[in-house]
């Protein structure tokens, strides 16, 4: 069996230096970018409780989308595969950090809330077991050390009648 290996190569630049570099801990700013090849700019900072510009992506956010799409992507692969017809997709994902008293932190869990509609006529049993099997395959999830769940809610989109199509 061959192993594929796929290499990422992003760039990160701090953007912050307001003119004094790091010569306290509250001289400069933590905005950053982050870019890859033949890809839009992904303006970063710290969390806001870190002194960051909540305006900007923090790499805890990152983390947490990363994880979403990551479970996102397998989903409607499988979702394809097995002939559920996925008409909308949206994740409230939720994550948790705890600081430790040295300073540092980690995440001890994330939740996935996916809300999926269906087309009429799909079963819904099934399309709720497919999130079982996508975190099984999520890439992402496979590489953190915390636990990841997900409660999805799935939804059979209304059938419009001849009379909605009028409106």
């Amino acid at each position: 069996m061959t192993q594929h290996e796929h290499t990422y190569a992003v760039q990160v630049t701090w953007t912050g230096n307001l003119g004094q570099g790091t010569s306290s801990y509250r001289a400069y700013a933590r905005a950053h970018e982050i870019t890859a090849a033949g890809k839009p700019v992904i303006a970063g900072s710290a969390d806001p409780a870190f002194r960051g510009d909540r305006t900007r992506y923090n790499p805890e956010d990152l983390l947490v989308a990363s994880l979403a799409a990551c479970h996102m992507l397998w989903y409607l692969h499988l979702a394809a595969d097995a002939g559920v017809v996925v008409v909308a997709y949206e994740d409230q994902a939720r994550g948790v950090m705890a600081e430790t008293p040295n300073g540092g932190g980690h995440f001890t869990s994330v939740v996935l809330l996916p809300t999926v509609t269906i087309q009429p006529g799909a079963d819904p049993a099934l399309a709720a077991h497919l999130h079982a099997r996508a975190h099984e395959l999520c890439f992402i999830a496979n590489s953190v050390n915390f636990p990841v769940t997900c409660e999805p809610v799935i939804v059979v989109e209304a059938t419009r009648t001849a009379e909605d199509a009028e409106k």
